[in-house]
């Protein structure tokens, strides 16, 4: 799968995304894409440590799949931004953010069909 053109591509979907980027199993950011002029609130050490969270809520979630079924998407809702995760696969998790208040479950909708079309090419 070519994960810089599918972070491009959602990334394009709306301009309320502010970034995109695909996080593999050992938590290094792939590829990403951040939205032009939009203000970054996290230094790239914060990124990270971002990033490590959402892989270690991503793992946690699949010690209960057994019970509950595989993870579909994760949010969590801050005041400034929105974060999005959707497992890609059993070792990509694709990550965005998004303008706060925005309708998370359809910006899920959008981006899950991309994942979706970009996993048959």
């Amino acid at each position: 799968m070519d994960y810089e053109k599918l972070c491009k591509n959602i990334l394009e979907l709306d301009s309320k995304i502010r970034f995109t980027g695909v996080v593999n199993t050992k938590g290094v950011l792939i590829n990403n894409f951040e939205q032009v002029g939009v203000k970054q609130y996290l230094s790239p050490d914060e990124l990270k440590m971002s990033i490590h969270y959402s892989m270690w809520e991503w793992e946690k979630s699949q010690n209960l799949s057994h019970e509950l079924g595989f993870e579909k998407s994760s949010v969590l809702e801050y005041d400034k931004v929105t974060l999005i995760s959707i497992p890609i696969d059993d070792s990509n998790l694709f990550v965005a953010s998004i303008e706060p208040n925005e309708d998370f479950f359809k910006m899920i909708m959008k981006i899950k069909s991309l994942i979706q079309t970009a996993t048959k090419e």
